[in-house]
């Protein structure tokens, strides 16, 4: 099972979700540590690569997302958590797609530091 690494802010920012929000997503993030895919799950097509994944759980208060990556063997790097505010239909609004730009560098980075520590 793929190990889970929080980017950032983003567990913080998922620990304000609401409890069966946060159940849901634990439950799509357990999905994806064993490889699978999740049914409100996808593929985010913008960040270029079929690496990166979007879990989508909704209630009463609103639309809460949280933004993934497999692309990095042995774990799920979760880059993101909000909580979807935009009023312009379902489309993640671009200061989410520029703050994800930026923590897939930041993942990207962990990673390899990461594994240049294991071959010393």
């Amino acid at each position: 099972m793929k190990n889970v690494i929080w980017i950032s802010s983003s567990y913080k920012d998922f620990m304000k979700f609401p409890l069966e929000i946060r159940q849901a997503v634990g439950y799509a993030l357990y999905y994806a540590q064993l490889g699978k895919k999740h049914e409100h799950t996808k593929v985010l097509s913008k960040m270029g690569s079929a690496g990166v994944a979007e879990i989508r759980e909704n209630d009463s208060s609103g639309t809460y997302r949280v933004i993934y990556s497999v692309e990095m063997k042995d774990f799920v790097l979760v880059l993101h958590a909000f909580q979807k505010k935009s009023k312009s239909g379902i489309a993640t609004p671009k200061q989410e797609i520029e703050l994800l730009k930026t923590r897939i560098k930041e993942a990207k980075a962990f990673y390899k530091n990461m594994k240049e520590g294991e071959k010393q």
